[in-house]
């Protein structure tokens, strides 16, 4: 069976090669504008990101309108073959509007309005930025919406940020009462007798303030769900006028990596398309292995993707050598760019993008990377390794819209890691909830067994076995749905710190973890936090039905629990809970679930999640034990698998396959009618693309 997403773009149904460009910034130099044409058709770059802080260059004045350099950079693009992303400029908004509306300046948590300057620095409840706002992209849509370059809309760009203004505050307040109706409601849903802090009328209600109410957690849960839905508003009203003039061209806007001051499983049914940017430290580890990071770049490419439910999304912006605001900006050594290009679209991606196409001659960004240097010409390394980036995806024009096969989901929920962020628990020197799902997810990327990310919204049944790392909160009727799940012959895989708190941030009664506690088969008792440095250990049992064997390192939390019908796999070997269950599994209707009472160092997820994935029959990208820093993930159009095979270490490395026939594509220096039937040779920072007959 064929499946396959339609292309992101209708006007192109191409993988996207490109980057951010900025031609305002060279208008008093036509001949850079002029050559940038020829760089760009030269490097295989099909797409650029055009406008996205353009606004005092389209309106220099209140009412003036310069629109004449966008018409000539967009003609241009029609006559070369170049698409372009056209994006609303309300990232950050000309001088001139915050002299006169000085309304349109956020207002921080101090209360306090900020001056003009930076970026995203503007109220999504100011009536006069929304005015200015559809003002704006009323005349770019009535311009452009059928040029034919321009093949969909990127609003903004990394919408971030919350203001405590007149406006937000009486938002706020209105969003309240619509959730809660009733003060006697809200103050039970928000536990507001704790410190004599009842609300007796909605006007009292205020955001959280550093030197106001921080303590109501429940409050902060609320303040942090508001501002993802007054984001979607300001999104919304941002999208409206352009779609009144075009429906038909799709908008995206650019995420953040593991950005926690938005929900972004909120925004699945706002955008057409999801995109994001990716700027990793790579080559930071002593040991020559970017594994650890390959991962972790994996795990936010399968989040993006797994948004809209599995669809093929956009790398809008990475940088092709180095960024100019990490701790250390290090350059990517040779093949590291082709690598980290390719593991993108190897999760999903139908694009490669960067930030940005030509340094900036000042400012802050001077010294970011680009694909042409200040040089100003081709004959640079950089150049020739995005040049050769974009040959690649000209040859993976079948892989665009394929889908990601998989058996396995992880839960990363937006509105439960704030809540563990805030819970004021065990560990407050860092309670770990980002670390401890990617170590999680290392042990499958590691295995090359693909992996979906979902919220606890999401639909389980499709999936053989879900993993639900410290899922302290669990919201009405996701425990039911679970217990459904396992019942009917799911995998449930969960640990410490999980049932603890209802949506509200209110602690279950009757015991932890609450809705959870009958499909586990536990009770949890008490949790002890260890200081750094601190080290229990978990001993298996003999002849356990997942096979595991020996002790393994427990750190910083170690959950002491009871079993009611969950059976032991392993216990404490040390301090006064000794003895004690540490791993357990409860067989459930048709199902099983575990539960992993401490943190254990990475040996244990290796050693755990093998008896599991055996246990599920989970399918690897290929069959057979990786090399370390090596691993597979494949695409599929249901007649064909395509193959990325990855190796993030300095050394060569040989992964044998023993499973099929593969034939290779994708990079042009490689005869594409050749086929592999044993072994791949990866040289170091490399990727090879292999094809073959659907098996997953």
């Amino acid at each position: 069976m064929i499946k396959k997403y339609p292309p992101l773009f209708d006007k192109a149904p191409v993988m996207l090669h490109g980057a951010d460009y900025n031609p305002e910034q060279w208008l008093r130099y036509p001949e850079i504008l002029e050559e940038d044409i020829r760089l760009m058709k030269k490097s295989h770059c099909n797409v650029m990101s055009v406008g996205i802080f353009s606004w005092v260059s389209l309106e220099p004045e209140e009412g003036v309108f310069t629109f004449e350099w966008l018409d000539q950079i967009l003609d241009s693009f029609a006559q070369n073959g170049i698409y372009a992303l056209l994006a609303t400029p309300s990232g950050a908004r000309p001088a001139w509007m915050s002299q006169k509306y000085p309304e349109v300046l956020r207002v921080s948590s101090n209360r306090v309005r900020n001056l003009h300057g930076f970026r995203h620095n503007h109220c999504y409840s100011s009536p006069v930025y929304r005015e200015k706002v559809t003002i704006i992209n009323t005349k770019l849509a009535e311009r452009y919406a059928n040029h034919p370059a321009v093949i969909g809309w990127h609003i903004s760009n990394e919408l971030s940020g919350d203001c405590h203004c007149d406006y937000c505050q009486d938002a706020f307040r209105e969003w309240v009462k619509n959730k809660y109706v009733t003060l006697d409601e809200l103050n039970h849903s928000w536990w507001t007798t704790f410190w004599s802090h009842t609300y007796t009328d909605f006007s009292q209600i205020e955001s959280p303030a550093p030197h106001g109410e921080t303590q109501v957690h429940a409050m902060n849960l609320d303040w942090k769900r508001f501002v993802t839905d007054r984001t979607l508003d300001f999104l919304k009203h941002e999208i409206a006028p352009l779609q009144k003039v075009n429906s038909n061209l799709p908008v995206t806007t650019n995420f953040m990596s593991y950005f926690d001051g938005l929900d972004y499983w909120k925004f699945a049914d706002v955008l057409d398309v999801l995109s994001w940017d990716s700027y990793p430290t790579w080559h930071d580890m002593d040991d020559n292995d970017d594994s650890k990071q390959a991962a972790s770049v994996a795990l936010m490419h399968d989040i993006v993707r797994s948004i809209k439910g599995g669809k093929p999304f956009m790398l809008m912006e990475s940088t092709p050598s180095m960024t100019n605001w990490q701790d250390v900006s290090k350059l990517k050594k040779p093949g590291m760019h082709l690598l980290s290009s390719l593991q993108a679209v190897a999760h999903g991606s139908d694009t490669v993008q960067y930030f940005q196409w030509r340094k900036s001659r000042g400012s802050s960004e001077k010294l970011h990377g680009a694909v042409v240097d200040h040089v100003g010409n081709e004959h640079t390394r950089v150049f020739e390794e995005v040049t050769e980036v974009g040959s690649a995806l000209m040859e993976l024009g079948d892989v665009v819209g394929t889908v990601v096969p998989a058996e396995v989901a992880i839960i990363f929920d937006w509105e439960n890691r704030w809540a563990v962020t805030d819970s004021q628990g065990p560990r407050n020197v860092g309670i770990k909830y980002d670390e401890t799902i990617q170590a999680h997810y290392k042990v499958f990327w590691d295995k090359g067994i693909p992996v979906d990310m979902i919220n606890m919204d999401a639909d389980f049944t499709k999936y053989k076995l879900v993993i639900a790392p410290m899922l302290y909160m669990v919201k009405s009727g996701v425990g039911e749905r679970i217990e459904k799940y396992v019942q009917e012959g799911g995998t449930l895989v969960t640990t410490y710190w999980s049932g603890i708190v209802n949506e509200n941030d209110l602690c279950y009664l009757g015991g932890f973890p609450g809705p959870l506690r009958k499909t586990l088969g536990i009770w949890s008792e008490e949790i002890d936090g260890l200081h750094d440095g601190q080290v229990n250990r978990i001993e298996a049992l003999g002849d356990n039905p997942l096979g595991l064997s020996g002790a393994f390192e427990a750190v910083e939390l170690c959950d002491l629990i009871h079993l009611e019908g969950a059976e032991a796999l392993a216990l404490y070997g040390s301090d006064f809970y000794k003895g004690r269950p540490a791993v357990t599994v409860h067989t459930f209707g048709e199902g099983k679930s575990y539960y992993i009472a401490s943190r254990n160092k990475e040996p244990f997820h290796e050693a755990f999640y093998n008896g599991v994935i055996h246990e599920t029959g989970l399918k690897q990208s290929i069959q057979g034990v990786f090399p370390r820093g090596v691993t597979a993930h494949v695409r599929t159009d249901g007649q064909h698998d395509y193959v990325f095979v990855q190796n993030y270490t300095g050394e060569e490395q040989v992964l044998h396959l023993g499973d099929g026939t593969y034939t290779e594509i994708g990079l042009p220096s490689v005869d594409s009618s050749q086929e592999i039937i044993e072994q791949v040779v990866l040289e170091p920072h490399s990727v090879r693309i292999l094809k073959r007959n659907h098996r997953l």
